[in-house]
């Protein structure tokens, strides 16, 4: 049974800094490819970043280029996001996605396995 469980979410202020966590356990076959989305309150969901079992291939929604970076530990079963400057508009739940399907880095939101979210709330 995979398993996705993330960590890290949290308060902070404008301009600030959070690091998420994302362990993926219980996998016979590595994923393909891991990867971040959010859903704010009344709006659609969204990829935020993602990044292929090589690292070779990352992909970043153009709301977090240059402030968002995704990476992975060396054991390759934890996916990490780290976000700086953070924005007001950067709130809402975030998931971690491990998949076996993926279009380069960017994991199929359908096949993938996800987690139950982690929150992140901005102020101004």
């Amino acid at each position: 049974q995979v398993q996705v469980v993330e960590s890290g979410g949290g308060s902070v202020q404008a301009g600030g800094s959070l690091r998420l966590s994302c362990r993926v356990s219980g996998y016979t076959y590595h994923p393909r490819c891991g990867g971040w989305f959010r859903q704010a309150p009344g709006k659609g969901r969204e990829g935020v970043a993602g990044i292929n079992i090589s690292g070779v291939s990352e992909y970043y929604a153009d709301s977090v280029k240059g402030r968002f970076t995704i990476s992975q530990a060396n054991a390759k079963n934890t996916l990490y996001l780290q976000m700086n400057s953070l924005k007001p508009e950067d709130t809402a739940m975030y998931y971690c996605v491990a998949s076996w399907n993926c279009r380069g880095a960017y994991p199929d939101e359908v096949a993938g396995y996800w987690g139950q979210g982690t929150q992140v709330t901005v102020s101004s």
